[in-house]
């Protein structure tokens, strides 16, 4: 959100290029503040054949329910009318508390390429009220890495979070472990994940930090977060990569 449209377009051209042959599918976000932004980035998401697209609400003029919502993802739908097309639902970030259960009221008939949604709130209430208006084409994806298990045990097809990036061993061996039906092997696995995010929220976890868990646990550099947001400082990384390797010493 922090880039403009032409450095979004070139990203996505990158990534669609270099993943043929190598990656199954790749989603491109197309959420802008402007509606025309979004418009257009559908339109070149479908243009560099990309596999689906995936859209956050505004969040400074904000949608006040569900009808409003709904209004908004079918006017970027409408651009890229042949992609699968996903909502993203991250509260937190967005301010927009609209209740996916109600948005999903109908919306396989105003936007027929409706796919799912990526679900990054933590109201497990909504979260699990969202399956009785699914569809068998459709797919509730859960977002939040300190809770996955808890998704996972509501019925969720799969998961996205930043921090797979980099501890993407243990979050496999969670579902693993739950799809052996050893609940006691993923809530032990859950629990460590959440003493390690829960250390690094305590320390200021935000984008600046996820880059340079990058660096320092995968020796992936990404580069400084752009301003307003600050880089990591080297104390700060120094100290979760110690309590990281404290908890999964084999990862």
């Amino acid at each position: 959100m922090s880039l403009t449209v032409a450095e979004r377009k070139l990203l996505a051209e990158e990534w669609c290029k270099k993943a043929k042959g190598k990656m199954d599918h790749v989603v491109v976000h197309v959420g802008c503040m402007s509606l025309k932004d979004s418009q257009d980035l559908a339109l070149h998401a479908a243009q560099i054949e990309a596999d689906s697209i995936a859209v956050i609400s505004p969040s400074f003029f904000k949608p006040k329910n569900a009808h409003a919502l709904r209004s908004y993802l079918k006017a970027v739908a409408s651009a890229a009318p042949n992609l699968p097309f996903y909502y993203y639902h991250i509260p937190s970030i967005t301010g927009v508390n609209v209740l996916v259960r109600d948005l999903l009221v109908g919306i396989g008939e105003q936007i027929p390429s409706f796919r799912g949604v990526k679900f990054s709130g933590i109201d497990l209430m909504d979260f699990g009220l969202c399956f009785s208006l699914m569809k068998p084409n459709w797919s509730l994806l859960y977002g939040v890495d300190e809770q996955m298990l808890s998704g996972l045990v509501l019925g969720a097809d799969g998961a996205v979070g930043s921090t797979y990036n980099y501890v993407g061993c243990q979050f496999n061996k969670l579902l693993s472990a739950f799809e052996k039906g050893e609940l006691v092997e993923a809530r032990t696995i859950q629990f460590k994940l959440q003493d390690f995010l829960g250390s690094a929220m305590k320390l200021g976890f935000d984008v600046g930090v996820n880059k340079q868990l990058m660096v320092e646990v995968s020796g992936l550099s990404l580069g400084p977060p752009r301003l307003p947001l600050m880089p990591c400082h080297p104390d700060v990384a120094a100290s979760i990569k110690q309590k990281y390797k404290s908890i999964f010493p084999q990862c």
